[in-house]
């Protein structure tokens, strides 16, 4: 009998169905609507006003206030939630967006100087010679006297002054301290680049308003302490106390990496972990096992729960009635679970740590309360709580690694069988372990392919090694540290065991398998593949996974046809770096600036290689200026085969031999002209003031108006002397050079070569100035298309439509990234050659 029958067939005066069964019912389709909605919202370019998101949450309420009245006569109509519940979520991620785009730094006030008072609220990551941190604004006023009204999270950066290397010149920060001085404000910015990290998007998620620096010596007083609250961020203060504790301990005598591991495992912190070592984490595929994973708080909930039975039982002995009040089931699990959710937001409360807390506060509900749910409505609601608490960590990669992993460890069922005896319970927890690391493994390829471009080949071997030692071993002894602190040191060197292990495994041949970015579709569908592969059903089920996998194991990205090349110019910030791609080879014209301990070849260039499936057969070093060749070893390092030229002797940064380039020096690809117009000679000395600028590389791709020219820091006067070899030369692509300085891009150099688009390569706001305003003036007045990286982010221009280019800001618009006319805004009252176009095909003027 359907449950409409059953409805008309309940005698009159019968209960109704409880609202324990309603729920039931639409609580499927409400949570799958909540997930859909959410990321619907993430996905607009541009939000609403306020009242649009309000009166779509209002019509949804209405629309479920029908279904309500509905359900008990129709019960198909519980889908009708799907929509109901998607709308609500749009409105409300939508809304909650509103509200933190109003608490954004005003257009004016970017850049700008101010006299502040702010309170530390996040623990702090300190650096040798800086400190960065979250704090609120309490107080900002600009030097001419006006009041800045700004709510909402600033990050901060404390650099010592004048090079001092001491504690005294960045202090020791606690969150709950307060302090005044000077800073300099900024709106959050990043690098935009289609692959690789979105630092907007982080910025965003972590609720940052604003971004800026600390500012001592000159005319700005040393900042000094006005007070000290330590109760008012007690988790944060507690972190930061751990942390230090376990950095000042541990770092005289173990490696830098080893005390990292140890800091991250027990406060979250991973900021101590060197470059070097996370590519081997990465490269092993054991990351998750570094941040605190479902593992870590499943692991300390256990510990936690047996120990608050335990104390129950001892207070039972003594008052026997506190365990008819409160038995010891339910103060075991209710202290174990509130335990474990104290960890988690002790060590930062990421993705993984909420949905783990979760679940198990469920789980435990469940039982103490005689029911039982599907693990899939449990999953569901897991993931309906992460993003109540954060929509946008539908954006973080660890959200869908760790919720897919769990829906797969779920789907293959309890054991059918226990065993008995010690020895074929040792057998079996190994073939367990076996089993199911080789389940998540290949479950996880295709999704771990989408989001990084690579694969871990030694991942399996890694991890059966890696999870006891970190889950049974290392994180058990690191936090008894906080009671114990000598255990600390027991720790750092099972972290330096493991970190062994993992190096050497990195370091195999063809320890990372690497392939292009599948499109989304394809991507979508080899992850739906991968998890049907390994679902616990029938083989002719299961054989359907293959079919949805091969798409991806056979994509090859498009490459411009013989005849035709494309270059890609990489947002890489104050720098320059681009990308040659012909039918099929690719040439790389320098490597970018350094980015702190990392560089713009490893963050950037390297992950759009890998989505594009290309290994350069050649790098090409304009001339030895650390905004040019910041990147060079990380270049070598990933492709020591490739044949390299430079202007200069790059020593011990290239085990190897470097070709000078000098003109004349010319090659074909796929039907396309490669040749080197400068220096001269290769042994050519530029005058005195010239130096390494003047000798810079320059190369010439393809010919005539559909060629591209890659210029390096070459000044007007080689330009003058290319002019002067190359009477009839005109491009399609002008890079210009120098980052737009005043010293090149001459008007006699324009004039000549007539480009169809200038690309300017230059970071937001630079200290230099960059382009300067004289340059932008030329461009305007003869009517010359331009952009620059700062504004447009990353630009792709191909040989086969010399009249187009685009920009990574306009082809992927998002309401938390910088656009044109935002950029537009905070140029308005300081136009030093920040703002350019965006569009393509057309001419934009000041």
């Amino acid at each position: 009998m359907s449950e409409a029958n059953k409805d008309r067939a309940r005698p009159e005066g019968a209960c109704s169905p409880t609202g324990a069964a309603a729920i039931r019912r639409v609580w499927g389709p409400a949570a799958l609507g909540w997930v859909l909605g959410t990321a619907l919202q993430l996905a607009q370019t541009s939000l609403w006003l306020g009242w649009a998101y309000g009166a779509m949450a209002l019509l949804a309420l209405m629309a479920g206030v029908g279904l309500m009245w509905t359900m008990p006569s129709r019960p198909r109509s519980r889908w009708g939630w799907l929509p109901v519940a998607a709308a609500l979520a749009f409105a409300a991620t939508g809304g909650r967006a509103v509200g933190f785009a109003a608490q954004a730094l005003p257009p004016t006030a970017d850049g700008a100087l101010v006299q502040a008072a702010w309170r530390v609220v996040a623990m702090p990551s300190r650096g040798e010679q800086s400190a960065t941190f979250e704090a609120q604004l309490l107080q900002a006023r600009t030097r001419d006297g006006h009041d800045l009204p700004i709510q909402g999270t600033i990050r901060w950066t404390w650099r010592s002054f004048g090079g001092v290397r001491s504690e005294a010149a960045v202090p020791r920060l606690l969150p709950g301290e307060t302090w005044q001085g000077s800073l300099r404000l900024r709106a959050p910015r990043g690098l935009a680049n289609p692959y690789g990290f979105d630092a907007e998007a982080w910025l965003w998620r972590e609720g940052i308003v604003a971004t800026g620096s600390v500012l001592q010596g000159g005319r700005n007083d040393p900042p000094h302490r006005l007070a000290d609250d330590p109760w008012r961020h007690p988790v944060e203060r507690a972190r930061t106390i751990v942390r230090d504790a376990i950095v000042e301990r541990l770092q005289p005598r173990y490696p830098p990496a080893s005390v990292g591991l140890v800091a991250a495992l027990v406060t979250g912190d991973q900021g101590a972990i060197p470059a070097a070592d996370w590519a081997a984490i990465r490269a092993t595929g054991v990351a998750h096992l570094v941040s605190i994973s479902g593992l870590h708080v499943t692991m300390f909930a256990l510990i936690a729960t047996v120990a608050a039975g335990l104390v129950w039982r001892g207070v039972g002995r003594r008052w026997p009635a506190a365990l008819l009040h409160w038995p010891v089931p339910v103060v075991a699990g209710v202290g174990g679970i509130t335990l474990a959710t104290a960890y988690a937001l002790f060590a930062g409360w990421g993705v993984p740590a909420q949905r783990t807390a979760t679940m198990l506060a469920l789980v435990v509900a469940l039982r103490l309360s005689g029911r039982r749910w599907p693990w899939g409505a449990t999953w569901l609601a897991a993931m309906v709580v992460a993003l109540i608490l954060d929509p946008w960590a539908l954006l973080q990669p660890g959200f869908w690694l760790s919720f897919v992993a769990v829906a797969v460890l779920f789907g293959q069922g309890g054991a059918s069988w226990q065993p008995t005896g010690l020895g074929q319970r040792l057998r079996h927890a190994v073939a367990d372990l076996l089993r199911v690391q080789a389940i998540v493994t290949a479950a996880l390829a295709p999704l771990t392919l989408l989001l990084f471009g690579q694969v871990s080949v030694v991942g399996l071997l890694a991890n059966l090694i890696a999870i006891p030692w970190v889950t049974l071993a290392l994180t058990p002894v690191a936090l008894a540290g906080v009671a114990v602190a000598p255990l600390w040191d027991a720790a750092a060197w099972l972290a330096q065991a493991l970190l062994s292990v993992l190096r050497l495994l990195a370091a195999w041949p063809m320890a990372v398998w690497e392939r292009p970015a599948p499109p989304l579709p394809l991507a979508t569908a080899a992850c739906i593949g991968a998890v049907l592969l390994v679902w616990r059903a029938p083989w002719r089920w299961r054989v359907w996974g293959l079919w949805m996998l091969w798409p991806v194991l056979a994509y090859r990205p498009p490459a411009p046809p013989p005849g035709t090349f494309e270059v890609l110019l990489p947002d890489v910030g104050q720098g320059s770096a681009a990308i040659v791609r012909t039918a099929r080879h690719t040439l790389v014209f320098d490597s970018g600036p350094p980015m702190g301990r990392s560089d713009a070849a490893e963050r950037v260039l390297l992950p759009w290689l890998r989505a594009l499936g290309s290994a350069p057969q050649a790098i090409v070093i304009s001339h030895d200026d650390s905004d040019h060749a910041g990147g060079l070893s990380s270049l070598f390092q990933a492709f020591p085969t490739a044949t390299w030229w430079t202007s200069f002797e790059p020593g011990a940064r290239l085990a190897g031999s470097a070709n000078t380039c000098a003109a004349g020096v010319s090659w074909e690809w796929d039907g396309v002209s490669f040749q080197f117009l400068h220096p001269p000679t290769p042994d050519w000395a530029p005058p005195r003031q010239g130096g390494d600028n003047a000798r810079s590389c320059v190369l010439q791709v393809g010919r005539g108006r559909a060629s591209a020219l890659l210029t390096g820091d070459i000044r007007s006067e080689e330009e003058a002397m290319l002019l002067d070899t190359y009477p009839t030369l005109e491009v399609g692509l002008l890079v210009a050079a120098h980052h737009g300085s005043q010293t090149s891009t001459s008007e006699r150099w324009l004039k000549a070569i007539k480009p169809e688009w200038v690309a300017i390569q230059a970071g937001w706001r630079n200290r230099y100035g960059h382009p300067h305003p004289a340059v932008l003036r030329r461009l305007n007045e003869h009517g010359f298309k331009w952009v620059n990286t700062a504004t447009c982010g990353a630009m792709a221009w191909s040989s086969a439509h010399p009249a187009q280019a685009t920009c990574e800001r306009e082809e992927r618009r998002r309401y938390w990234r910088a656009n044109d006319a935002d950029d537009r805004a905070r140029t308005a009252e300081n136009p030093n050659g920040i703002y350019s176009p965006t569009a393509t095909d057309r001419t934009m003027s000041d």
